[in-house]
């Protein structure tokens, strides 16, 4: 599969895992989400290593991330996005989403989810909508799976 690599304003946006900066994803993920607080190194990593990620680099450091949980057929399932606080406002998050879906492949799923509790204007840019059949759909969540989380995902 082909790379994506863009400059955006200084900054990489690469779909090249050997280019990202796991560690940096991790410590973000662990430290300053409300959705995978705590994450152990190993859970994160299988995550990584199994998932399609996109990514911003700058100066040698991670500063925005998100991946997709996906056969690469028919589903996936968008996760960890994140931009830095001190890179945000910048667009990288816009042209990370916009580059991920306009890939061919990602064109062809049948369906692609995430969870959001605060950016749902972004997501309305690259075609998310509200479910049209929530009845339909059912989870199992673990706020707490990897430590005390008092904020329920």
């Amino acid at each position: 599969m082909k790379h994506i690599n863009v400059l955006q304003e200084g900054y990489l946006i690469t779909t090249d895992k050997a280019l990202m900066y796991p560690d940096d994803v991790r410590q973000w993920l662990a430290t300053a989400s409300y959705w995978a607080q705590h994450i152990p190194r190993e859970t994160f990593k299988t995550a990584f290593d199994n998932s399609f990620g996109i990514g911003a680099v700058k100066d040698g450091k991670q500063v925005a991330y998100a991946r997709l949980v996906t056969d690469y057929a028919t589903f996936a399932y968008l996760a960890d996005v994140y931009v830095e606080d001190s890179h945000r406002g910048k667009g990288i998050s816009k042209v990370m989403m916009q580059e991920l879906f306009a890939l061919d492949w990602v064109k062809g799923l049948r369906r692609i989810m995430l969870a959001t509790k605060d950016a749902h204007d972004l997501y309305k840019q690259v075609g998310f909508t509200a479910t049209k059949f929530p009845e339909r759909l059912m989870e199992i969540t673990r706020p707490g799976i990897y430590g005390d989380m008092e904020t329920v995902c």
